[in-house]
């Protein structure tokens, strides 16, 4: 069976890097073998933060952008990634949520992970036509995919099935 997306498709998508020691080529490069987002144009920003590097980014689906914030200056740090949600027992909208702390160590795992998550936000809108605030979805996709080589629609499609979980019968 044929892959959904060709991993060189990422080639044709128009990526901007506007942050200082990265040519787009080297972007190019960071998200090769991510699928594309149609034609929505790729742009990498700086993100100055106060305290402590994060992750930020988003989807522009009005000016058809993805927007990729890489922390200036950057260091390795670690972010929670809340990937699952369960409802909890009782009154009230409750749960109790899933997380993973991941070290992001270079500029390439954060752009990968980051457009990975964005990714999958496009996907939803612009693809399947649903809500795109999915985000454990989009975590979870991204969480799963952003140090692989090679990632495709079929990944997508695997993050967005819930795993039916056994009930005990009372």
């Amino acid at each position: 069976m044929a892959r959904a997306v060709c991993p060189a498709m990422l080639g044709v998508v128009h990526i901007q890097s506007d942050l200082e020691g990265l040519t787009d080529a080297q972007a190019r490069r960071a998200l090769a073998g991510l699928p594309p987002a149609g034609d929505y144009e790729v742009v990498i920003k700086p993100l100055r933060y106060r305290s402590s590097p994060h992750l930020a980014a988003r989807c522009e689906f009005e000016d058809r952008r993805i927007v990729l914030q890489v922390p200036i200056p950057f260091r390795a740090f670690k972010e929670p990634i809340i990937y699952a949600a369960h409802r909890k027992r009782g009154q009230g909208m409750r749960f109790a949520w899933a997380s993973e702390s991941v070290s992001f160590r270079l500029r390439r795992e954060v752009l990968r992970f980051l457009y990975c998550h964005e990714w999958m936000h496009w996907y939803l809108h612009e693809v399947l036509g649903k809500p795109s605030a999915a985000e454990t979805a989009c975590d979870r996709f991204a969480l799963r995919n952003f140090r692989r080589p090679r990632v495709s629609v079929a990944d997508a499609d695997v993050a967005l099935r819930r795993r039916s979980r056994s009930r005990a019968v009372a």
